[in-house]
């Protein structure tokens, strides 16, 4: 790995003109402008079957956990979909665990056609913290996405500076001394 910070932008949702997506390019490059290599993780472009533990290797999971691994910031987004966050997101993770995410800096998304999104973030969050990955305090959110874009760019300069800072906080922090383990990364010892 070069000396050079590398940032990847996981992306949770599977639509061809996805919200999500189009906020993290704008993370991806705050992220570039601040001097990292970037990378967006986009799922559509990944066989990955729901989870099973049974299985040792199933379809791109070990090219996802690669990504994961040689990135020194990980920024997950997400849709919010019935208050939490989207299924294809939910089995990316469940595919990582503490090799791909210990002491790893992650920056957190997410968007809604509604309201805030807030609860997706804490959920995420929880599932950060125990897996022992620093989450960035800095989140961002995009409510009612549809009013949010027009042609793929960001309407509200607040907004996009927000999101921008996301990426830009990626960066700042890839490198943070870890904390000490969380009693949730104890607890969360997999199947056995």
């Amino acid at each position: 790995m070069s000396d050079e910070t590398h940032v990847i932008a996981i992306c949770g949702s599977l639509r061809d003109e996805s919200y999500t997506r189009n906020a993290l390019e704008y993370v991806l490059d705050a992220a570039a402008d601040s001097g990292a290599t970037t990378e967006l993780v986009d799922l559509r472009e990944y066989d990955l079957p729901v989870f099973d533990a049974d299985e040792d290797e199933a379809g791109d999971a070990a090219r996802l956990q690669n990504a994961v691994k040689e990135a020194d910031a990980v920024v997950l987004g997400t849709p919010m979909y019935h208050g939490s966050y989207s299924s294809p997101l939910k089995t990316a993770l469940d595919y990582c665990g503490f090799d791909e995410f210990e002491d790893k800096t992650v920056g957190l998304l997410a968007v809604a056609g509604g309201h805030f999104p807030v609860t997706a973030l804490e959920h995420l969050r929880s599932v950060c913290r125990a897996l022992n990955a620093w989450v960035v305090p800095h989140q961002a959110v995009i409510p009612s996405a549809y009013e949010a874009f027009d042609d793929g760019d960001l309407v509200d300069d607040g907004l996009e500076k927000r999101v921008r800072t996301l990426g830009e906080r990626a960066v700042q922090y890839a490198n943070i001394e870890p904390d000490p383990a969380s009693f949730e990364s104890q607890e969360n010892v997999g199947a056995e």
